[in-house]
């Protein structure tokens, strides 16, 4: 299993290194050892990548959208032949448990891949009637992209923005979490083996300084990110400020709603996989979980026997449940909020410490955990955590509940269980949220648009709709007669 990259960056279709950049360890978080070193991008590497975008945009914007599919749909292929290599890399960057990175990363890289390959060659403007003249409209590319990723879902999140980046015309530089900054890399080698033509995508790694300067570019059109609120609001601002595109996909304190009537081991899968998957690190997780007072009791009992039955352990082992967060500092910022909890008056049913892992103790795992009687004011239930932890909070009716889930400055997801499918209709309806789940929850297939509102983003990944986020509209007006003045 190769870790260690070639070098640190890819430009132009190949590997590139340039050793003035401050060093970056990449972190196994499993045992804390380094996995391999590379460098941050100096401003020669970005101007190299930026120029290598530029250059190939300009052909590659009048490539058939045909022919775009295909190469798209072919690195989706091969993505999908590499998928343990994939995975293993994946889990050894991340700590994400191997039964979950063979299913949710490159997997799902190669559905958006897929996914834009597919549909692009139907992608049509529109034809208007003026009766006599008439007008088109077309879409055309934006130029040069920059995508800013997340560290829980690299390789995804990469390919959930080249993939309508790339099916419309566009080039992109990519810049991986630092955190994280090992399987873009495969992407762009098997993005160019699938015959993407040279300096299309591009992966220059960095921190915030890496960033602001391919923000600030002159020759960047749009920018992606996805990440916190508060990063968020810099990176709108910045690209905001130079009437740049912008796209920000944020964080989230969704709320996931169990009414009386939900079936209840169904109802807890979602509230399991809504705060435990991937350790708890997903920007729609369901984080504030409202219980109807009537299914309070049963709900609870049962969700703390299952929470104590998930298996922590070896990333690489296929019967781990749940790996480790992804860095000391991450770790000891979710302790804060669990300690958070205990003294503003929750009640710890279950989780809250570090785990004794043989092994492993040098790792970075935490207990899974939840908490009840937690209440709208609590720290925990105001804030993202970014970890396994669950806040349980009970309602009584309809009305009051969606009152409460609205109170809070996020709007990425929500979701609600229950057998009463009018009333969950009726509900998500009054959500303000921009990802919904009726009886299921963190779902996310490529061919619906994921995003958030109010402070949890703006634009959409994903669908149609992130076709058009990368893109703009062209109107046509066609005269067939004579141009008629009055002077």
């Amino acid at each position: 299993m190769r870790a260690q990259p070639q070098a640190s960056h890819y430009i132009n279709g190949s590997y590139v290194e340039d050793p003035q950049g401050e060093v970056l360890e990449s972190i196994y978080p499993a045992t804390g050892e380094v996995i391999a070193k590379l460098n941050l991008a100096t401003p020669n590497i970005v101007e190299l990548a930026v120029e290598a975008a530029r250059s190939a945009q300009t052909t590659w914007a009048k490539t058939p959208l045909a022919e775009r599919g295909r190469i798209l749909r072919r690195a989706a292929d091969i993505l999908r032949e590499r998928n343990q290599e994939l995975s293993e890399l994946e889990t050894l960057d991340t700590g994400k448990a191997i039964q979950e990175t063979l299913v949710a990363d490159a997997a799902s890289a190669a559905e958006a891949l897929e996914y834009c390959g597919s549909v692009i060659a139907g992608e049509q403007g529109s034809f208007v009637d003026l009766g006599g003249p008439f007008g088109y409209t077309k879409r055309m590319p934006l130029g040069v992209c920059v995508g800013i990723g997340a560290w829980n879902y690299p390789i995804q999140i990469a390919a959930w923005k080249a993939a309508p980046a790339l099916a419309m015309g566009n080039a992109m530089v990519f810049k991986p979490s630092e955190n994280t900054p090992l399987s873009a890399l495969m992407l762009a080698e098997i993005l160019v083996e699938a015959g993407l033509p040279e300096g299309l995508f591009n992966v220059v790694q960095g921190a915030r300084a890496v960033a602001e300067a391919l923000i600030d570019h002159p020759s960047v059109a749009k920018v992606s990110l996805t990440g916190s609120a508060e990063t968020g609001r810099k990176v709108m601002s910045r690209a905001g400020g130079q009437m740049k595109h912008a796209t920000m996909e944020l964080g989230g304190k969704s709320p996931l709603i169990v009414f009386d009537d939900a079936e209840l081991e169904n109802a807890i899968s979602g509230a399991i996989l809504g705060n435990f998957y991937s350790t708890g690190q997903i920007c729609s997780n369901g984080t504030r979980v409202f219980l109807q007072e009537g299914i309070r009791d049963r709900f609870l009992d049962r969700l703390v026997e299952r929470t104590r039955a998930i298996r922590l352990g070896d990333p690489l082992d296929p019967e781990t449940h749940l790996g480790p967060l992804i860095s000391k500092a991450q770790r000891e910022r979710v302790l804060s909020y669990i300690e958070s909890g205990k003294s503003e008056g929750a009640s710890l049913l279950c989780g809250g410490g570090i785990p004794e892992l043989q092994g492993f103790e040098s790792g970075f795992y935490i207990e899974p955990t939840v908490f009840a009687d937690v209440q709208d004011d609590m720290t925990i239930a105001r804030e993202e955590i970014f970890g396994p932890v669950m806040s349980v909070l009970t309602f009584k009716d309809e009305d009051e509940v969606i009152s409460r889930a609205n109170d809070t400055q996020f709007g990425l997801a929500a979701g609600v269980f229950t057998a009463d499918i009018k009333r969950g209709h009726r509900v998500v309806d009054q959500l303000e949220a921009g990802t919904c789940w009726i009886n299921t929850y963190n779902l996310t297939p490529v061919e619906l648009p994921f995003g958030g509102v109010k402070a949890s983003g703006i634009g959409r990944e994903n669908a149609r709709e992130a076709l058009a986020h990368y893109s703009q509209v062209k109107s046509v007006y066609v005269e067939m007669g004579d141009v008629e003045s009055a002077y």
